[in-house]
């Protein structure tokens, strides 16, 4: 009975995507006959560098043009943008930006970001989690992407830059730069989680000392409490260091890493 059970709620349940495990949104047919979400199989070519289907594990040589199915939406299950978020740059509605494109210098939608997973021109630009100050992304003198780095002054720039004001310097590619820097970054993380250590060590050997010896005198247990909580501010204090330094090592935009790092952490 059990069995049957479960089989009818198997059979009710309506087909979804194996990459989201959710129903299907916007449904794209892969050449082989399997179907996902567009934005699914989207990020995983993506992510991927190959278009391969994830279930049967063909591989295209040319990426497919993905035709997809709309599917229906009602007025209450389209989003309308709320404060803070980054508004979709194509969208009359202004709805919220779920991408940002780092070729374009723009922010999508779900529904407008489709081209760029459907088209194979478009299927090799740049998508980050939403920048909301794209503008950082261009040279103010010249107006271009800043794509290079001038080690001599420290200084994201661009291709003119690099021909002009900055010609002769010692210059390298902004993803060069900032895997450099990744790797400082997690040098110093390795030095905060070594001191982090070293304290909690401290504190637990502190407070094995005080319960081995309880006849200290109160002013003696006074001061060791004290140092015992002074060290377990600091070591909270190092944790929040390293989870922030953990997060801000995840930026997928080189550049804005880059010029966080200069400008917060060099």
């Amino acid at each position: 009975m059990l069995n049957e059970t479960l089989s009818s709620n198997l059979m009710s349940k309506p087909p979804g995507c194996c990459i989201c495990l959710d129903e299907f949104i916007s449904p794209a047919s892969l050449p082989c006959g399997h179907c996902f979400c567009l934005e699914c199989i989207g990020e995983y070519w993506r992510i991927s560098e190959s278009c391969q289907c994830p279930l049967c594990m063909v591989v295209f040589p040319k990426r497919p043009q993905l035709k997809t199915i709309q599917t229906p939406q009602t007025e209450n299950e389209i989003e309308l943008l709320k404060a803070g978020e980054v508004p979709c740059n194509v969208c009359l509605a202004k709805r919220p930006a779920v991408r940002s494109c780092l070729v374009c210098l723009a922010s999508y939608c779900t529904t407008h970001l489709e081209p760029h997973y459907k088209r194979e021109d478009l299927g090799c630009h740049l998508l980050v989690s939403v920048a909301k100050n794209l503008e950082d992304s261009l040279c103010g003198l010249h107006g271009r992407k800043l794509e290079r780095f001038c080690r001599s002054d420290r200084t994201c720039i661009c291709t003119m830059c690099a021909k002009t004001e900055h010609r002769g310097h010692h210059i390298v590619s902004i993803s060069r730069e900032a895997a450099k820097n990744k790797i400082k970054l997690k040098r110093r993380r390795i030095k905060i989680q070594q001191e982090i250590q070293d304290k909690l060590s401290a504190a637990e050997e502190m407070k094995l000392t005080a319960d081995l010896h309880g006849e200290l005198s109160a002013d003696l247990w006074a001061q060791t409490t004290k140092l015992i909580k002074q060290l377990e501010e600091e070591i909270s204090e190092l944790q929040k260091r390293n989870a922030e330094l953990e997060q801000f090592s995840k930026t997928e935009d080189n550049l804005h890493f880059l010029q966080r790092f200069l400008h917060s952490y060099s």
